[in-house]
């Protein structure tokens, strides 16, 4: 992954995508205003259904042309 910038904000915007291959849940979201997916097969695309609406810090990359999501964890409101 390239290009990894960490971001503070809500995570607004929680689309459900298609499923990867394996059957893992992807994720289409915002966070300040960058719009992210998860990756195929990561931990995140179950995780990040619990942090909508929350305050987070993320940490956003560049894989295959996409900004995809490489760390998330909530902060205090």
């Amino acid at each position: 992954m390239k290009n990894i910038t960490r971001h503070t904000g809500k995570v607004e915007q929680l689309t459900r995508m298609d499923s990867s291959r394996n059957g893992n849940p992807r994720f289409s979201f915002t966070i300040d205003g960058y719009t992210a997916v998860t990756g195929v097969d990561a931990m995140q695309g179950y995780e990040i259904q619990n942090l909508e609406g929350k305050s987070c810090v993320a940490e956003l990359g560049t894989h295959r042309g996409r900004t995809t999501l490489q760390s998330i964890k909530e902060i205090a409101a």
